[in-house]
């Protein structure tokens, strides 16, 4: 609880609109500092008054309480329990600026409360957090230092910065400086501009939603300290919030004002200070309790009407800003796996030196000629590699981009787009990833009888006719309002499904919102309920559907309050049902009831409906409805058992009797009340059931087959209830229905936890199921035990997830399993989830842009996401792999001739082509060929597509191992040996010829090679190809000072070159067609 002194008032009023707040008065921006207010986890218990001040503009949508909305979590959703925030203990008993004692920085500790002050900044202690959004990853001044840390903090590069330092030692210089620092420096440019490009683009994506403008209500001199809330609705002093930014769900959220502000008028609105409870600094304070309900939260939309409210939350304080983390820089496990590669060839570097000088039997100042032997090999460890794939990465990126197939696909992070190839394990939120959140009725189920959705039409005429023949309808009332309830009436098909529509238009707690031009128009609902203009508002996407139904088959919910219901029939009829009690629906009892009273009839009945396990033990025996629920279930279809039952006015009294005097309790109030209300719940009318359908995304059943048969495990973390996920899993086939599906049981100690562990142990091939709570309990005591069984699982599915418990997952996934995850989705609460996942993927839609702000890549659909993988992320990869083996293939040979050289040349530390050779021979000569490879592909996208098992290879790291990497090396011995040797064999009389003869063979070697590992050309790649050797051939007449330009015209030359090139590549010509012809790839079959 939080004790908080309201010393500085602001008031925010909103008008809300479909796609967020109208806001009014003075416009500004709201990249200014936010400078309020309480922590998210705490309970506002007291409120006090004092003179306002002017003050810096709050932020709506930063958490706002409503005229009395107190505490609630911003970015968390109903169905997900709040945690309080902890404070870590500070010894000092000061708070260092910038830092408060609620927020994340400080740690987690002690619970702590907080005291505001509004009105009297003079007071603060605290300095208040901005209200501002930021993905970025530097600001101005950090930029530089990080970028460079992170590109030096790896072995690659640093050993490129002391090989480009050494050369201003006189001793240890080879050449000019500029053939070290030139392309160290080329390399670090293309690093700070792709840098520099994703910043600027993050933080015009940041400055768009920070611009967004707002409103304040200010005051004039009046100090008061309780807000009013007006919004026209049904239900006077209530309005909805809808928290699809958050959580992608659609379903609205009821949010209530404090009960002391609910009876002030409208006019406090308009006139705002003159209608507000006023207090003098001494008067006695107001205590109200508050709770989530009395919250709107950051990033949320209100349905409709006007709120006021006070802002409470700001920056860091804000739930959704405490569940997530701050960006990170992600290095990509290729990369990783290339910086160990250039570790090993760095020690085949030193190596190399040493032996060199260990020949010379260590003579004279042997350790200046280690280093100058250092420097000399130093193309073994190639600086033109990171550059090379820095560019393939940003080339990989804007194929993604464009992409036509795949429209709207955003790369946030270009350093990573070849993980997207070696994904093992796909985490996927449920609401606005898999599904719409847009529920569907299926069917109908009367037990002898079943209406789907081509058979509608029938309801509607029993329904049409029950109402439109008035002495029928008449006579059935009276019949069923008289019979004792053991009387046995068979009734008719028609008046069963009248019943049963009639039962589920009544139990619910659906309010009709009636809108005019974007404003709630309750007179008009009272008066005309114009059917365009009415909209159904609940906090269940479920019963809303149900509601439509029955307006579709004719029974249309057209006026609610709190004590009465009106439906009018297909004749226009109103019927008015005066609503006496109501039983919500919870999480423990699974089911939900209502009685009302029919005020035409004075008939009182008590309808309820639930989740068939519950609803089993309530209504009379019959021998269908076990079976008939597990067909729909296996559909994919959440099934709702409605049931009745008709009460006389003797038992309705004495039952709210005992329901008050249970209520009224002190000591165990829930469970007599439970009593009192199960005491109702026997030997119930079973009507009917009903199956409703979550809409899924579009093609995500073919997108999950296409996922699983490429050998990834899909784990679907959802905040929703159990039975819904389970539905959810079957209905987009996430489980297959030749799959078992093991429901953890709820456990709470570690003896629970062992036993269910056990008994998991013992089923194969099962798919798993498990909450939240459960989870919590397992990797407290068996971590290990818990994840070891989960990877086995076909797939996973974890009900009432945290925010916070995603991203463990992710953690635990990462660290036990050492595979690469991938984090898919929509809403605020998956952001924390996203950012920890080695690939975060956001999808952005309706349910707004946070996930996709945060998420490495952002897709519209989720169907996207295969061609993302399978496509993008396999190219990706394997391009990358080609592409670093061959640049090391190409320093290598070049290294492998400069020690062939030194040797013959009594192990002298002298270069063998200096200057413009050896920048022109990676750069000009041979860069535009060996980039190319970025245009490669081994089968069309088509191919890809169909068959996903292709993408299995890939989860090995076959492309880019210690075995591939071996086989290159060897083949750059072998080629630069050759090389070497045939230009000391063929040439005459002059070194100078030794350099042109081997230089050329070099080149034209190099751009065979590209030629003989391309599998599918590019006109680029034949362009490349062509304008490289017309750029050698042309500087040949430039490059007088290294060759002898005269000796390259004649015949001698031609023919020497020509023997050399062939016998360096014509043998690696011939294995690659006998290992095609006798052990062809997987993918050759498929291209043949």
């Amino acid at each position: 609880m939080c004790r908080v002194k309201i010393h500085y008032l602001e008031m925010v009023k909103t008008q809300a609109l479909a796609t967020g707040f109208k806001l009014s008065d003075s416009v500004q921006s709201l990249d200014k500092p936010r400078p309020i207010f309480v922590d998210l986890g705490m309970t506002v218990t007291s409120v006090h008054s004092c003179t306002p001040s002017s003050h810096n503009p709050q932020r709506l949508l930063s958490g706002v309480c409503l005229a009395s909305p107190s505490t609630g979590a911003a970015g968390m959703t109903d169905n997900i329990p709040l945690q309080p925030v902890r404070h870590k203990k500070r010894h000092d008993n000061k708070n260092r600026n910038g830092c408060c004692p609620w927020s994340r920085c400080c740690g987690m500790g002690d619970f702590r409360p907080r005291t505001v002050w509004l009105g009297h900044p003079e007071k603060r202690e605290q300095r208040y957090p901005r209200n501002v959004i930021n993905n970025q990853k530097y600001n101005f001044f950090t930029f530089l230092p990080g970028v460079l840390f992170n590109q030096f903090k790896y072995f690659f590069n640093l050993y490129f910065l002391l090989l480009a330092c050494s050369q201003f030692v006189n001793e240890l210089r080879l050449g000019a400086l500029y053939t070290y620092w030139v392309p160290l420096g080329f390399v670090l440019i293309i690093t700070i501009v792709r840098e520099a490009v994703e910043e600027i683009r993050c933080y015009c994506r940041d400055k768009e939603v920070n611009s967004q403008i707002y409103s304040k209500l200010s005051t004039r001199g009046v100090c008061y300290s309780i807000l009013n809330h007006q919004f026209s609705s049904l239900i006077p002093g209530s309005c909805f919030l809808r928290t699809d930014q958050l959580d992608g769900e659609t379903d609205w959220k009821l949010r209530l004002p404090v009960a002391c502000t609910q009876r002030l008028p409208t006019a406090a609105v308009s006139h705002h200070t003159k209608w507000l409870l006023r207090y003098e600094d001494g008067d006695p304070p107001v205590n109200e309790s508050l709770s989530i309900e009395n919250t709107l939260w950051a990033s949320t939309v209100i349905a409709s009407g006007t709120v006021v409210g006070v802002v409470i939350y700001t920056g860091k304080e804000l739930r959704s800003v405490m569940n997530t983390s701050n960006p990170r820089h992600k290095v990509g496990l290729f990369d990783l796996e290339v910086n160990c590669l250039t570790k090993i060839l760095f020690g085949a570097l030193v190596v190399v030196s040493l032996v060199m000088v260990a020949l010379q039997h260590f003579a004279g100042r042997w350790y200046l000629q280690i280093f100058r032997f250092l420097l000399l090999f130093s193309n073994i460890v190639p600086i033109s590699l990171r550059v090379n794939l820095d560019m393939g990465k940003m080339v990989f990126s804007w194929m993604i981009r464009r992409d036509s197939k795949i429209p709207g696909t955003v790369v946030r992070a270009s350093t990573i787009p070849e993980q997207l190839g070696r994904i093992s394990y796909l985490l996927t939120d449920k609401t606005g990833t898999l599904t719409q959140n847009e529920m569907v009725f299926r069917r109908l189920h009367l037990g002898t009888v079943a209406y789907g959705m081509d058979s509608m039409d029938e309801v509607q005429s029993h329904v049409f006719s029950a109402y439109t023949q008035s002495s029928l309808a008449a006579s059935l009332n009276s019949t069923t309002s008289r019979a004792p309830a053991a009387t046995k009436v068979r009734k008719t098909i028609s008046s069963r499904v009248h019943e049963a529509v009639k039962a589920i238009a009544l139990v619910h707690c659906v309010t009709p919102v009636y809108e005019a031009n974007g404003v709630t128009d309750q007179a008009e609902a009272e008066q005309h309920y114009e059917d365009t203009c009415r909209v159904y508002q609940a906090a269940s996407p479920d019963e809303v559907s149900l509601v439509q139904w029955t307006e579709s088959v004719g029974l249309t919910l057209v006026g609610r309050d709190h004590n009465s219901m009106q439906l009018r029939t297909p004749s226009g009829q109103i019927l008015n049902f005066t609503i006496l009690q109501i039983f919500p629906f919870t999480y423990e009892s699974k089911r939900m009831g209502i009685i009302v009273r029919d005020e035409s009839t004075g008939e009182i009945s008590f309808y309820m409906k639930g989740a068939d396990v519950v609803m089993a033990g309530i209504v009379q025996y019959n021998d269908w409805l076990e079976e008939e629920c597990g067909n729909m279930a296996r559909e994919g279809l959440r099934v709702l058992v409605v049931s009745k039952k008709s009460l006389t006015e003797e038992q309705y009294q004495d039952f709210e009797a005992r329901y008050i005097q249970a209520k009224l309790s002190v000591h165990d109030r829930s469970l007599k009340v439970a009593t009192v209300i199960e005491s109702l719940e026997m030997e119930m009318e079973l009507l009917c059931l009903t199956g409703v359908e979550d809409q899924l995304q579009a093609d995500v059943r073919p997108t999950l087959e296409i996922l699983r048969n490429a050998g990834i495990k899909v784990w679907m973390l959802t905040g929703d209830k159990l039975e819904t996920a389970t539905c959810t899993a079957k209905n987009a086939h996430l489980v297959t229905r030749n799959q078992d599906i093991h429901i953890f049981r709820s456990v709470t100690t570690r003896g629970e936890a062992h036993l269910e562990l056990n008994a998991f142990r013992r089923k194969h091939d099962c798919a798993l199921v498990i909450s939240g709570d459960s989870l919590e309990v397992c990797l407290k005591f068996y971590e290990y035990e818990f994840m070891e069984l989960a990877c086995q699982c076909p797939a996973v599915v974890c009900c009432r997830c945290a925010p916070t418990q995603k991203a463990q997952i992710v953690r635990l996934l990462q660290e036990r399993t050492g595979k690469l995850t991938c984090a898919v989705g929509d809403g605020g609460n998956d952001v924390s989830m996203i950012q920890e996942a080695d690939c975060g993927v956001g999808v952005e839609g309706k349910e707004g842009k946070q996930a996709s702000l945060a998420a490495d890549f952002s897709v519209t659909q989720f169907k996207h996401l295969g061609r993302l993988l399978m496509v993008h992320g396999r190219n990706s990869y394997k391009r990358s792999a080609g592409l670093s083996q061959f640049v090391i293939h190409r320093s290598l040979c070049i290294s492998t001739m400069q020690a062939v050289f030194s040797s013959v040349f009594y192990f002298a530390s002298v270069p063998l082509y200096q200057g413009f050779l050896i920048i022109g021979y990676s750069t000009i000569y041979t860069m535009f060929p060996v980039f190319s490879l970025v245009l490669d592909k081994d089968v069309k996208s088509e191919v890809a597509m169909l068959y996903p098992e292709l993408y299995k290879d890939l989860l090995k790291g076959r492309p880019l191992s210690f075995k591939t990497f071996l086989i290159w090396v060897l083949i750059s011995i072998y080629q630069g040996s050759i090389i070497m040797y045939g230009a000391l064999l063929l040439f005459e009389s002059e070194f100078v010829h030794i350099v042109a003869i081997s230089f050329t063979s070099l080149i034209l070697t190099e751009l065979l090679m590209v030629a003989l590992t391309i599998q599918t050309w590019h006109w680029l790649m034949i362009v490349a190809e062509l304008l490289s050797l017309a750029c050698y051939i042309a500087s040949l007449v430039f490059l007088h000072e290294f060759i002898d330009v005269y000796f390259i015209a004649t015949l001698s030359f031609l023919w020497k070159v020509t023997v050399i090139t062939l016998v360096s590549c014509l043998p690696l010509y011939i294995l690659k067609y006998l290992r095609r012809r006798f052990s062809p790839p997987n993918y050759s079959k498929l291209t043949s």
